[in-house]
């Protein structure tokens, strides 16, 4: 073979070489790379899908801990100091129970086991816990725990957290015998009330009621990081993380919609308007939409059939793709989604009220229940753990 015919022989191979090497790696170039795996802090579950950290929260996805446990949504009333049992199947109250003074949540325990009423007392010293058992749904015996407005769970499981709204405190509890561990004092953050939990579960944001702002906590080091007063000066209420766990959302009763807070540089980047008094956040069970409660009113103690609305929020757009009125005026304000996601249960604070409302269509069915009812848990719910409040699922 010639010199000439050699070389283009090799010019033949190598572009062939080369029209099969570049379509591959072009392709490569414009497939995204996959999310970084996330460390998270020891003993916290592994996160399974890092671009959706709602991913085990999905309809059907429940726990053997949760197998037996029965079907209900626990509604707590602050007045009348007592829970009322809902059938979600009949949509009737089939019991009630007397628990400590002043019940605002009902709070799913990380493991599953214990659904726990947290009674305040609000203005007095003789808060209280109220354990119930999902199995049979009944009570125990309640534990005395210093102003438990609220209550979250370490990631690891760990820690009860129990938020000590009056003290502007955080109390770290064992989560079975709710024995004190340690304490974190939160001085800059009057009125705290709700949290969520970074990603990798290295901190935690914090609400501040009535100093119109934001604490970050670190749960590794034990210590405030920082405060952050938002720019409308409102009065933030519920916070939930975004999927991907770059974002946190908070709502704002005065403001009448929802702040967007980078949750790494701990900085206002963004505000979503919803309704009138903007109240709590329920991320849907595929981690797309986040439903967000108007509560009807500016005020802490507002009137019945106010101007109360669901809004539906997109978390990749920031913007709210519809509106539900709720039938002749109402006040939404705490609750959950049903273990399908079908439907979005939460307190008519104002009206002593349940609301079930579709969540295709806003469709919604009213039951009558106790005086002033507030942070209500639907039971069982999809998730390996529960991080707190009425159902923070992970």
């Amino acid at each position: 073979m010639t010199l000439f015919a050699q070389h283009r022989a090799f010019c033949a191979v190598l572009c062939l070489d080369l029209a099969l090497i570049i379509p591959v790696i072009a392709q490569a170039a414009a497939t995204p790379a996959a999310p970084a795996m996330v460390n998270t802090v020891p003993g916290m579950p592994a996160v399974i899908v890092p671009d959706n950290l709602y991913s085990e929260q999905t309809a059907g996805r429940f726990s053997s801990a949760v197998a037996g446990d029965l079907p209900r949504v626990y509604v707590p009333h602050i007045q009348s100091n007592d829970v009322y049992v809902i059938d979600p199947a009949t949509r009737k109250v089939v019991d009630r129970f007397r628990v400590g003074i002043n019940p605002q949540h009902v709070v799913p325990s990380w493991d599953l086991k214990t659904l726990w009423v947290a009674n305040n007392a609000e203005g007095r010293r003789d808060g209280s816990l109220t354990p119930i058992d999902p199995k049979t749904g009944k009570p125990g015996k309640s534990i005395p725990v210093d102003d438990p407005y609220n209550m979250y769970f370490s990631p690891d499981g760990k820690s009860a957290i129990v938020v000590a709204e009056a003290q502007q405190r955080l109390d770290f509890r064992d989560p079975h015998t709710m024995a004190l561990q340690f304490s974190v004092a939160v001085p800059g953050c009057g009125g705290i009330n709700h949290a969520d939990f970074a990603i990798d579960g290295r901190f935690a944001i914090f609400t501040c009621e009535f100093s119109s702002g934001l604490a970050k906590v670190d749960l590794v080091n034990r210590q405030v990081l920082g405060y952050l007063k938002l720019s409308k000066g409102g009065m933030p209420q519920d916070i939930r993380i975004s999927p991907d766990g770059s974002t946190f959302f908070v709502a704002d009763m005065m403001a009448d919609g929802v702040f967007v807070i980078d949750g790494a540089s701990f900085k206002e980047t963004g505000f979503v308007k919803t309704g009138i008094g903007t109240h709590g956040l329920y991320p849907s069970r595929d981690g797309r939409k986040l439903y967000v409660t108007n509560r009807g009113s500016n005020k802490i103690h507002g009137k019945a059939h106010g101007k109360g609305s669901v809004s539906v929020m997109d978390f990749a757009t920031r913007t709210v793709d519809v509106t539900w009125p709720i039938p002749g005026g109402g006040s939404p304000d705490m609750g959950n989604l049903s273990g399908d996601g079908k439907t979005l249960w939460v307190s008519g604070r104002y009206d002593n009220v349940v609301y079930a409302i579709d969540t295709i269509d806003g469709r919604v069915d009213t039951i009558k229940v106790g005086t002033e009812p507030h942070g209500l848990t639907v039971w069982p719910q999809p998730g390996r753990y529960s991080l707190g409040h009425t159902g923070n699922m992970r």
